[in-house]
């Protein structure tokens, strides 16, 4: 089948990098979690706005990296990408020679880096804690790539870069939730060492059910001044 006509066509070596996001990378961030909420068919839970991204992944003073909210940008080059010890995680070189790749989307992901860097796709983390450890620990949000680079090493580029950071810093764990229709998921990431937990269940207070928790502290207050 012949690429769409607007499409971008990368062969020959292509050039990964995971880096820390800036705020300039927030539409791209905004757009990659509209699709991932398509392709897990959640759309009518997503309520993300770029003006939220912003402010909550990257405030003043920004916190360091994996101490708070980090994002993290998958780009892909088709030039060399000089490693920037102040930004970039992981980076790897890969050959499409045998197999080119067309990207119809690569005009609408460039990146803000520049250079014909396209955005292919992110990661979001934060530290948790695990009482039975007494340790830190990394829990992975989101992590996702764009449908036309599936199926090329970057999926486990990516997370094996956050837990391998994870444990340089002293973490106990990294964890994440997978959907249990995704066998494919399931399978990629048992095929990474991960094991899945089916005896855990999430429990979630958002929306109405949380808020009507607003209050409850001074109500309690209230309640014991009053006995």
């Amino acid at each position: 089948m012949a690429a769409p006509a607007n499409s971008t066509t990368f062969s020959g070596d292509v050039w990964a990098e995971l880096r820390l996001a800036d705020a300039r990378d927030v539409p791209h961030i905004h757009s990659l979690i509209h699709q991932m909420a398509k392709f897990e068919l959640l759309t009518d839970l997503f309520a993300a706005t770029e003006e939220l991204l912003t402010s909550t992944l990257f405030p003043s003073p920004t916190p360091p990296p994996f101490t708070s909210f980090t994002a993290l940008i998958l780009d892909l080059s088709p030039s060399p990408v000089v490693p920037d010890s102040s930004s970039t995680i992981a980076s790897r070189r890969f050959d499409l020679s045998a197999s080119p790749l067309a990207d119809p989307e690569a005009a609408a992901f460039a990146s803000p880096r520049g250079g014909g860097r396209v955005t292919a796709g992110f990661v979001i983390c934060f530290p948790n804690y695990s009482t039975f450890l007494s340790k830190p620990g990394l829990y992975v949000e989101d992590i996702f790539v764009r449908a036309p680079w599936r199926r090329r090493g970057l999926g486990r580029m990516m997370l094996s870069a956050v837990a391998g950071r994870a444990a340089e810093i002293g973490m106990g764990r990294v964890e994440w939730c997978v959907l249990d229709w995704n066998k494919n998921a399931i399978d990629f990431y048992e095929g990474m060492g991960a094991d899945v937990l089916p005896q855990w269940r999430i429990c979630r207070l958002t929306g109405a059910a949380l808020d009507k928790y607003k209050g409850n502290q001074e109500e309690a207050a209230d309640g014991k001044a009053a006995a």
